[in-house]
């Protein structure tokens, strides 16, 4: 009687490649360090069951913990190469990665952990270190809001107001937008204040100065900017109203006559640059007291107008100015049912409504004839006949050319600030630095939605959301981190990467995503045949895409090729010890 065969397919597409990044980045041996576990823990170390989950969720695009057992179960033989081990699906229980983030909760650990990986990256990517953006976003729960808790009602960027959501404060690395530090706190609490405890913590995780701190209005609090300052450190944020005075706003914009600086940005370096924005600088003397210390520096005030929101700002009071016009000689008209305007006071105060409703005040002239007339009334039964007087009041307008224009001119301007010298930063490249900021937005956009998918979230403790979030922005790294060395490679080669568009093969870039190179490598499958106890391992041969892709990342040539080689069996699917 022949030996029985057993034949099993499991899929491996993406997943050797994160766990080959994940121990570049030696995230499983430091979470080890900083995150240690008590003697009951059994079967792979605390950083190892991390490492696989945070390929699960980058390569499934799901978090859910209950989702992570059936899937490793389904990937034994694959993990387990990779990992060089035997393993169990029991190691991904929902009891196991609950623990997993009752840990990483843990500030103080959390906070050595984000330091220490933060210099391991900085080290071995060679990553420059002199321009940090801050920025928070809120993510949305269906959970209900306690008066101590971590979900609050509050203002949503994501414009669900009626859920309660936790606020995420970022530092991200420039110029690829990897995170250095995060802070999770209620979801109703203000930016402002956010600011400064992050730069503190930015400064004790990069341990250097000189280093350039951008980000919104909400940064531009004076004693947020005096602090920076006095670390010998640079802010780059726009001030408002609150920071300059509209007797400083008009003198600053009575100075625009002189000759500005022109502001250039090229999208297409075959392309001719495009003129984006103009302004010119002044400085002022500022002064502010901090932790007890009366602190003095020169600040830098740009003064830029960007030429697209110029024209749209422009566009946009065209339109309000026409609305408006057309609603007050609209007030003429006699319609059924409504009377003609008999008060000049009542006409007055309509006028003057609208003008407000549209924000056009100054840049519409009118004025409010009253014209009388009388008609007879005949005589009927008892009452004589009589001569009435009726006044009608209406209204004439026209737009205030002159004043329009001079409102035009005074549209796109905003007024920056920085302490950084001109030779370091020019008020063209503060511009374009400020501009930058998308890269903060793209981080959110990821850590939101796929392929992180934080939101919704579902988890019911405030100590394991927050420990949730810490572990997807180690996966926002790895996302930054891949991008970031495949883009570098290839501007150094001068070349492009071919073979990761779905349909068109043949379309080439410089600048290849994460998600389209990861997506590359879906289908593989190892194959694994036993009879009479022998085993063999088969799996999808890569293509020259898919090893390409490696060279570009740095990563080795065995990282897939290792699947198929011979380990020991996986542990038996026993009880969780």
């Amino acid at each position: 009687m022949s030996e029985k065969l057993t034949i099993k397919n499991e899929r491996v597409d993406d997943i050797p490649l994160l766990l080959a990044q994940l121990a570049k980045m030696e995230v499983a041996s430091l979470l080890d360090q900083q995150f240690p576990t008590h003697g009951h823990w059994q079967g792979l170390s605390l950083g190892q069951v991390t490492s696989v989950w945070l390929s699960f969720i980058l390569s499934e695009a799901n978090h859910r913990l209950s989702h992570v057992q059936p899937w490793a179960e389904q990937r034994l033989e694959m993990l387990a190469a990779c990992l060089g081990e035997p393993l169990r699906a029991l190691d991904w229980s929902d009891d196991r990665l609950a623990r997993v983030l009752d840990q990483l909760s843990e500030d103080q650990a959390w906070a050595e952990f984000e330091q220490a990986l933060n210099k391991r990256t900085v080290r071995v990517y060679d990553l420059a270190t002199s321009q940090v953006r801050i920025d928070s976003t809120t993510a949305k729960g269906y959970l209900e809001v306690t008066p101590e808790g971590l979900f609050q009602l509050g203002h949503s960027k994501d414009r669900r107001p009626d859920l309660p959501q936790v606020k995420i404060n970022l530092s991200v690395l420039d110029p690829l937008g990897l995170p250095v530090t995060t802070t999770v706190v209620a979801g109703n609490r203000a930016d402002d204040p956010l600011y400064l405890p992050e730069i503190q913590r930015v400064q004790q995780s990069l341990g250097r100065s000189g280093v350039t701190y951008i980000g919104d209005c909400k940064m531009a609090a004076k004693q947020t900017r005096a602090f920076i300052a006095a670390s010998g450190d640079y802010y780059l944020c726009p001030l408002t109203k609150v920071q300059v005075s509209q007797e400083d706003w008009e003198q600053l914009l009575a100075a625009v006559q002189q000759a500005l600086i022109p502001v250039y940005r090229s999208s297409d370096p075959s392309a001719e640059p495009e003129k984006i924005a103009e302004g010119y600088e002044t400085s002022l003397a500022l002064r502010a007291t901090v932790e007890g210390r009366t602190l003095e520096w020169m600040e830098r005030r740009l003064v830029v107008r960007s030429l697209k929101l110029a024209k749209g700002q422009k566009e946009a009071l065209r339109r309000r100015v026409e609305q408006a016009l057309a609603a007050i000689v609209g007030l003429n008209e006699r319609r059924q049912g409504k009377k003609r305007w008999s008060e000049e006071a009542k006409l007055a105060a309509t006028v003057q409504q609208l003008v407000a409703q549209q924000r056009v005040k100054g840049l519409i002239q009118w004025q409010i004839s009253i014209q009388v007339s009388e008609r007879t009334v005949r005589g009927y039964r008892d009452r004589p006949g009589r001569v009435i007087q009726e006044c009608v009041a209406q209204v004439s307008a026209q737009v205030d050319e002159a004043a329009l224009a001079q409102a035009i001119e005074r549209l796109g301007w905003r007024v920056y600030a920085s302490n950084q010298p001109a030779e370091q930063l020019s008020l063209e490249q503060a511009v374009l630095a400020y501009r930058a900021e998308y890269l903060v937005e793209r981080g959110f956009g990821r850590l939101k939605g796929k392929p992180l998918s934080l939101t919704p979230i579902y988890l019911d403790s405030d100590q394991r959301v927050t420990g949730l979030i810490r572990l997807l922005m180690i996966g926002l790294r790895v996302l930054t981190l891949l991008e970031f060395q495949a883009r570098r490679q290839l501007q150094q080669e001068d070349g492009k990467l071919a073979g990761i568009y779905p349909g068109n093969p043949k379309r080439a870039t410089a600048r290849p995503s994460t998600e389209m190179m990861l997506r590359a490598f879906e289908g593989l499958t190892l194959t694994v045949v036993e009879q009479a106890g022998r085993i063999q391992r088969l799996m999808t041969p890569l293509s020259s895409v898919h090893r390409r892709i490696l060279s570009l990342l740095g990563l080795p040539p065995d990282v897939y090729s290792r699947v198929c080689q011979h380990f020991l069996k996986p542990l038996p699917n026993l009880s969780e010890p």
